[in-house]
């Protein structure tokens, strides 16, 4: 299999960012994935002691759609966020300061309406990421599964609803659930695959259009027996990936 597509996500549920390389960290997500997320109002996070919690208290894909109307993008140089709406109106703010976020959070607090539960906040915590599982980790997803599942579902799946770090070609469909427990060789890193990934409601968005036009979870247990696609691995060894890069099972030992 080879490597297709890097992606980041700076802020949670927001705009996913494309790299050509990236260097992975041994027991750490990709450097700037998930880094800050916007808590719901009443949602209690405490940066100086941060713990996982569950997307529903962030604003997500799964709970609002409206998000893919927006498109933004994050510069870890400056920590600068900027947000586009579809008729051109922008906002930006400093992620890395209160008063920088504050015209974020005003104008996020605006958009959303009652599904903000109040004023939301721009949240971050030193070595904190705002993961879906607590295990710090990198999601990769195999487009030949993918591939599966749209033929099954008579109609394109944009790759980015599965909002993945990593998309390789090449393999059989559902190879990569065959990984789960092994080492993998990623470019010039290693890497432990230790579950496959359960795939929620936002995947069923269009980022096109803001639409819940699909059931990619109920596709995949009618034609599939599971709701499940790509895997999550671990760093084990740190090493610079890239695109076109190879993803290999290492022998046991």
């Amino acid at each position: 299999m080879r490597v297709e597509h890097i992606y980041r996500y700076p802020v949670k549920g927001f705009t996913p960012e494309a790299l050509e390389q990236v260097q992975l960290n041994p027991g750490l997500c990709l450097p700037h994935d998930r880094g800050f997320a916007v808590a719901l109002g009443d949602t209690v996070f405490d940066p100086a002691a941060p713990a996982w919690m569950r997307k529903t208290h962030f604003a997500c894909l799964m709970k609002n759609e409206s998000l893919a109307r927006l498109h933004t993008a994050y510069d870890p140089q400056t920590g600068e966020w900027l947000i586009r709406t579809p008729e051109g109106a922008m906002v930006h703010g400093h992620l890395r300061s209160a008063q920088g976020r504050a015209a974020i959070e005003d104008f996020l607090t605006a958009y959303l309406g009652e599904a903000a539960r109040g004023r939301v906040r721009v949240v971050s915590a030193p070595d904190h990421n705002f993961t879906d599982i607590p295990q710090k980790s990198v999601s990769i997803i195999s487009l030949a599964s993918l591939a599966a599942l749209e033929r099954a579902a008579g109609m394109r799946l944009d790759p980015l609803r599965f909002r993945a770090n990593i998309y390789v070609s090449g393999g059989r469909e559902w190879a990569d659930f065959d990984l789960v427990g092994q080492e993998i060789q990623l470019g010039a890193a290693r890497l432990r695959v230790f579950k496959r990934i359960l795939r929620c409601a936002a995947t069923e968005v269009n980022l096109d259009t803001a639409e819940r036009d699909a059931a990619p979870q109920r596709l995949l247990r009618q034609h599939f027996g599971h709701a499940d696609l790509g895997v999550q691995a671990e760093v084990l060894d740190g090493g610079r990936v890239c695109l076109g890069d190879a993803l290999e099972a290492l022998e046991p030992g």
